[in-house]
């Protein structure tokens, strides 16, 4: 049987947005200053969940992601 995987990567909004705590047009102008790092898949702009985790300096932890806005 096939495991789950987990996603590597986490939308700028709403999930990005909502574990920092901050607006939408906030996100992506963090983005445009080059202040969050993201890859460009399809058209779609996703942030790496290891690259926020060492932007903000915490430890992911399994299953929760950073997007869990418990941070």
């Amino acid at each position: 049987m096939k495991q789950p995987t987990e996603c590597m990567t986490l939308r700028l909004w709403p999930e990005v947005a909502r574990a920092l705590g901050v607006s939408r047009s906030t996100i992506y102008k963090a983005v445009k200053r080059g202040e969050i790092p993201v890859v460009k898949i399809g058209g779609r702009l996703l942030v790496p969940k290891a690259a926020l985790a060492r932007l903000l300096m915490v430890e992911p932890q399994p299953g929760s992601g950073v997007g869990d806005a418990r941070l």
